[in-house]
């Protein structure tokens, strides 16, 4: 999430797994990191529609409900094993790069702190499939089958940032926030899962300067907000809860 982009393996999880996790996300805390991280972070040059910088939008539902009922937004649940099996392929185009050590460890953090476990795809018809397109992004929501997740070789390759794709009371600040972003910050109608909000999330945004806060904690100012090394305490929570996982 060396770590220099943004999060796409608790949004692709807490977004491949549930759609109902997007309000949650809280993708707008403050970044303090280095320009590069910023710039890897934003897509650009695509002709995808993006929505807040990283969310792939398909074209066949709205990314805040779940409207279609021949599928669930949600992984299904081994009754045996109690586990959440995420069917995945890898692109051979990360060869040589050591990228796909990294993208492996990353999902293995998912699988030491939640029941979700991700397993290669033999021929399941759902399916994350991770490939080094331009920038990082991802799908919210589990979509019913192939589902991209992009993770560019240089700059998404990284430990919380492959975590976030996965995945997605304050004051905002205006001001310090690109005009071109002020959507990302309107408000929505969210499923934190009965936690509190979650300071400490892996889940980031940034601001028009890398030392531009976007949001600031109330009362306590100088509350640390957001951070880019992994899944908090809380990210993990809402993974377990959400799929009533017994760790």
């Amino acid at each position: 999430m060396d770590l220099t982009t943004r999060v796409s393996l608790l949004l692709l999880l807490l977004g491949f797994l549930s759609n109902h996790y997007i309000g949650a996300k809280q993708r707008f805390l403050i970044l303090t990191i280095a320009q590069k991280v910023i710039l890897s972070c934003i897509f650009i040059g695509s002709t995808e529609f993006l929505v807040e910088g990283d969310i792939l939008l398909p074209k066949n539902r709205n990314t805040t409900k779940c409207p279609n009922k021949n599928y669930s937004c949600r992984c299904p649940k081994s009754p045996t094993s109690g586990n959440v099996d995420v069917p995945y392929v890898l692109s051979d185009k990360y060869g040589g790069f050591n990228c796909g050590k990294t993208i492996l460890e990353a999902m293995k953090g998912f699988e030491t702190a939640t029941c979700v476990r991700f397993v290669p795809r033999t021929a399941e018809e759902a399916y994350l499939s991770t490939e080094p397109r331009y920038g990082c992004f991802s799908l919210v929501g589990r979509i019913g089958d192939k589902q991209v997740v992009s993770l560019q070789r240089f700059g998404c390759v990284q430990h919380g940032i492959i975590q976030h794709e996965l995945l997605h009371h304050i004051r905002v600040n205006w001001q310090n926030i690109i005009k071109d972003y002020y959507i990302d910050f309107y408000k929505k109608d969210s499923y934190n899962l009965n936690t509190k909000y979650d300071y400490s999330s892996v889940m980031t945004a940034f601001g028009i300067t890398p030392e531009s806060e976007t949001l600031t904690p109330i009362p306590n100012p100088n509350v640390p907000i957001g951070q880019i090394v992994g899944m908090s305490d809380i990210d993990i929570l809402r993974v377990n809860i959400l799929y009533q996982c017994q760790n």
